[in-house]
C-alpha cells in the first residue's frame, strides 16, 4: 500500500513539471503527529519543494489550501501553495528548510531573542486576518477538548478517576477563555511550527486554525514542547504581548494587565491538560511513539498554570499528591528494559 500512493505521489508530483518520475528525486522531509508524511522534492535544476502527503480518508487538506491561500493573501509568512490535488492529499508546497524556531534555543538570551520575534508574528496573524469564515473555539469544543485528561491519561493510560475538582475547575477555564477578545487562532503555535527560512519565521500546520481566545497563540508559545520559562519571564512576555495588543486595539482599556494575565495562565492550564490528553491518545489509539515521555514537561506547565490560580489549590494538590506519581509510576514499568 504504501509503494503504492508513494509511487501515485511520485508520479503527481512529475507532473507538475512535465517531467518523469525518473527526472525527479523525493526523499522523506519529516512528519507530525497526525497521518500526514512530507516529501522533499528535488528537480533537476536543483530547485526543491515539498510534497504532502496526506491520505483524505484520514486528513481533510481543504482547510490548509484555503487558510494558507487566505494568509498569504493578507501578507502573512507562510508556505505556497504550488498545487493541489484534494481527491487524492497530494500538495505541492515551498521548501521552508530544516530549522524550527526550537533549533535556535541554544542560550536563554536566543531563546528571549526568537520568542520576541514569534509574538510579532501572533500580532501580525491577529491584526492582518478576521476569524469570522473560521470554527469557533467555543465551550463546546473547549469542554471536549479538556474531557480528552479524564479519557485518555487518567481512564485508559493510568485507570485513575478525576477528582471532584475538576468539573469546576474545566467550567472556570472556559469561562476564562470565552471573556477574551476573538481573534485568528493558529491552534499550534508552538517552535515546533515556525519555521526559520532566510532570516523570516514562517508558520506551518496551521489546518486546524480557529475563531479564538486572544491567548491561545500567545501560551501554546510559551508554554510549548521545548522550553519552560521562570514565572518572572512568562510574566513579562505576557505583560509585552498585552502592551502591544492595547496599542493596535486588540485589547481595550477595560481590560488589566492582572486580569489579562489571570486568562492567560487559565488558557495555559486548559491547553495543558488538553495535551496530556492528546499525547495519552496518539500513544494508545494512533500507535505514535515519542509522546509519553513528554507528558512530565506539560505536567510541569499545568503546575506553573495553576500556581497562580490560587482558587484551584485544591486541584493543584492533587496533581502534586496523586497524578505525578502515578505519572512517574506508568513512565517507569513502560520504560524498555536495558
Amino acid at each position: 500500500m504504501f509503494s503504492y500512493r508513494f509511487n501515485a505521489l511520485l508520479g503527481w508530483a512529475a507532473r507538475q513539471y512535465g517531467l518523469s518520475p525518473e527526472q525527479i528525486n523525493l526523499s522523506p522531509a519529516g512528519g507530525d503527529a497526525s497521518f500526514r508524511r512530507y516529501f522533499r522534492l528535488v528537480l533537476p535544476d536543483g530547485t526543491t519543494r515539498i510534497v504532502m502527503d496526506a491520505p483524505p480518508e484520514q486528513e481533510d487538506s481543504t482547510p490548509f489550501v484555503e487558510i494558507a491561500r487566505r494568509f498569504k493573501a493578507a501578507g502573512l509568512p507562510v508556505p505556497v501553495v504550488h498545487a493541489a490535488n484534494l481527491d487524492d492529499g497530494f500538495l505541492l508546497l515551498d521548501d521552508l528548510g530544516d530549522t524550527p524556531l526550537q533549533a535556535l534555543f541554544d542560550s536563554d538570551d536566543a531563546v528571549l531573542t526568537q520568542h520576541h520575534a514569534a509574538l510579532e508574528l501572533i500580532a501580525a496573524l491577529q491584526n492582518r486576518t478576521t476569524p469570522e469564515a473560521l470554527p469557533a473555539y467555543d465551550a463546546a469544543l473547549l469542554r471536549r477538548e479538556l474531557a480528552l485528561f479524564p479519557e485518555w491519561c487518567l481512564s485508559a493510560w493510568l485507570n485513575i478517576e478525576a477528582p471532584a475538582d475538576f468539573a469546576p475547575l474545566c467550567e472556570a477555564l472556559i469561562e476564562q477563555a470565552l471573556a477574551q477578545p476573538t481573534v485568528t487562532v493558529h491552534r499550534d503555535f508552538d517552535a515546533m511550527n515556525l519555521m526559520v527560512h532566510r532570516d523570516t519565521l514562517y508558520m506551518i500546520d496551521f489546518q486546524d486554525a480557529v475563531a479564538g481566545p486572544l491567548s491561545y497563540d500567545l501560551i501554546s508559545l510559551l508554554r510549548g514542547r521545548y522550553w519552560r520559562f521562570t514565572p518572572d519571564t512568562f510574566n513579562a512576555l505576557t505583560e509585552r504581548f498585552y502592551q502591544q495588543a492595547r496599542a493596535d486595539g486588540r485589547l481595550t482599556s477595560h481590560v488589566s494587565a492582572d486580569t489579562f494575565l489571570r486568562q492567560t495562565h487559565a488558557m495555559a492550564a486548559q491547553r495543558s491538560l488538553k495535551v496530556l490528553g492528546i499525547f495519552c491518545r496518539l500513544t494508545l489509539r494512533d500507535g505514535k511513539s515519542g509522546y509519553l515521555e513528554r507528558l512530565p514537561h506539560f505536567l510541569n506547565h499545568l503546575e506553573d498554570s495553576l500556581a497562580a490560580l490560587p482558587e484551584h489549590a485544591a486541584f493543584a494538590r492533587w496533581l502534586s499528591d496523586t497524578l505525578r506519581p502515578a505519572i512517574t509510576q506508568r513512565l517507569a514499568a513502560t520504560e524498555p528494559c536495558a
